[in-house]
């Protein structure tokens, strides 16, 4: 396996991968899984050779970096692609002179992402019927 990581105006792969992973995988409603800030955001492709195997979305809210839309196909999962796009996602951040980076994260990936310097910052809530924190650190 040799995974790269780019950002990429690709949006259509994007969204492709994150059907796969959220709705057909997730049940997210298709409805809820693309929204009004893809067009405006930061988009990271994960690929494995030609083949894409995962994507996030950095969204800038002001000062902050609201990372998102992380998506790794189930055959990469556990082999550092979701952690090497949260790194792309956190250098961007940094680049920008971001000095907060936030996510939700899905409750039973909050182990992934302390592992990688986040903390949580929120009680549990539902995002598209999924249990879901927030989570921050500096980039």
């Amino acid at each position: 396996m040799s995974v790269t990581i780019e950002e990429t105006a690709d949006l259509a792969t994007c969204l492709a991968l994150r059907h796969l992973v959220f709705v057909a995988e997730q049940g997210v409603p298709v409805e809820e899984e693309a929204d009004e800030h893809d067009p405006a955001a930061t988009h990271f492709l994960a690929r494995d050779g030609a083949a894409p195997v995962g994507t996030a979305r950095v969204v800038y809210l002001g000062e902050v970096a609201k990372i998102g839309r992380v998506s790794v196909l189930p055959g990469y999962r556990g082999r550092g692609v979701g952690a090497a796009l949260i790194e792309a996602a956190l250098a961007h951040a940094r680049g920008r002179g971001a000095p907060l980076a936030r996510l939700g994260a899905q409750v039973q990936a909050i182990g992934f992402y302390e592992r990688l310097g986040f903390t949580v910052a929120s009680a549990p809530y539902d995002d598209a019927g999924i249990a879901h924190v927030d989570m921050e650190r500096a980039p």
